[in-house]
């Protein structure tokens, strides 16, 4: 053949790495198009086995790598990724519901999630009731022929409530519905979702892998785990025909990140520990909400379930005799606490909320404007004093 002109050259130069090569850090191959051997390879089945390869969209060993190491971390047999936590949620309500089913929510649950089943799964004809997920009983009383689901969430994002996760399971488990849970707050190290106590567990676990795998907040990531192959396979059809994909430039720094994942968890659940056992003594502070903290809702149900682990959130209801001018003014004075959704990331952050985004929770809660803190990995010392200078200008604004 003659020789080829300079751009052909490059598109099909034959160097190819030598068999054998190996190292560390996982190789990050990206692609949409997969290249076959011949028609005979083209034709050939290939199960979505996380081994075979068809078209970039759906794997590559990249991303099969990173799947792979969140099954193991969350005891799981299968897990799935998908562009972000939400795209997580999204897929188990839509994997797993059909027209005339039912779901049901707990009443503290992402926004997000609430949203979705407020007004994106009516349009299916799915329906949905939210739950009091400290009442296993009550959530029992709910079930019926055509709950198909129970969302679990521990905690809950805002106010931090720990469900009773071994009723609610149990109850589910007994009348045959099943369950998910997003697990990114335990990010699969506070307690395994799938053996919850012996031989009770939850059906599938999601985490949004944007937070405490990723660590860097510069992911947007999610994943979903099951250890049933039907119901794998149930959630792979409806991942195929969303067209979900991943940047394998993402994949990478989420597979950098997870040899600190238990590390950076430790040492933020630590700092997250003192600064809501000293913030309880503040005079400004209604309530602290962190399931570790005895009085907190929850915490009896956090002691059977994950007393190893409590992540990096807690939560503050300030006085009613603040406004919420005065409380935003107090967010603002802070010098160390971005101001952003999201954590897990090495920066701390602070948000205030609406109650109202927990409709009958409140009655277990004390009056007043409630801010998450999201904890990072500052010096402990350092944010204690960032918030101390804040709250001494809030109480000086009285």
């Amino acid at each position: 053949m003659s020789k080829r002109a300079i751009s052909t050259e490059q598109i099909h130069h034959p160097y190819r790495p030598p068999e054998g090569w190996d190292a560390h850090p996982v190789g990050v191959f990206k692609a949409s198009t997969v290249l076959f051997k011949d028609t005979a390879d083209l034709h050939r089945y290939r199960p979505r086995d996380g081994k075979s390869y068809r078209y970039g969209l759906h794997g590559t060993p990249t991303s099969y790598t990173l799947a792979a190491r969140i099954a193991t971390l969350e005891s799981a047999e299968h897990c799935l990724l998908v562009p972000s936590g939400l795209a997580a949620v999204t897929l188990v309500s839509l994997g797993l519901l059909r027209p005339g089913d039912e779901v049901l929510v707990p009443d503290n649950v992402y926004g997000q999630n609430r949203y979705l089943s407020e007004s994106l799964l009516p349009q299916f004809g799915i329906t949905y009731r939210f739950y009091d997920p400290l009442d296993a009983a009550g959530l029992a009383a709910m079930l019926g022929p055509q709950t198909k689901l129970v969302w679990l969430e521990a905690a809950g994002s805002i106010t931090l409530e720990f469900p009773d996760v071994l009723g609610i399971v149990a109850a589910c488990k007994q009348r045959g519905v099943l369950t998910a849970m997003d697990n990114t707050w335990g990010a699969g190290l506070a307690f395994n979702a799938f053996e919850l106590a012996p031989g009770l567990g939850v059906d599938v676990s999601m985490q949004a892998l944007t937070k405490y795998p990723s660590g860097g907040a510069d992911v947007l990531m999610g994943s979903v785990c099951t250890r049933d192959l039907a119901l794998h396979e149930r959630l792979n059809y409806m991942h195929e025909h969303l067209g979900y994909g991943l940047g394998q430039n993402d994949v990478e720094l989420v597979l950098r990140a997870l040899p600190t994942l238990a590390l950076r968890y430790r040492a933020q659940d630590a700092t997250t520990r003192a600064l809501a056992q000293w913030m309880q003594g503040r005079p400004e502070v209604a309530q602290v909400l962190h399931p570790a903290l005895p009085g907190s809702p929850g915490h009896a149900y956090w002691q059977q379930t994950s007393s190893a682990g409590a992540a990096c959130l807690y939560s503050a209801i300030f006085k009613p005799e603040y406004s919420a001018a005065q409380v935003d003014a107090f967010v603002d004075a802070l010098e160390l606490f971005g101001i952003g959704y999201s954590w897990a990331g090495p920066m701390s952050l602070a948000v205030p909320y609406e109650m109202s985004r927990s409709r009958a929770l409140p009655s277990k809660l004390a009056p007043g404007r409630i801010v998450r803190f999201a904890l990072g990995l500052e010096d402990v010392a350092d944010l204690q004093a960032d918030l101390a200078q804040a709250l001494s200008q809030l109480s000086a604004g009285k």
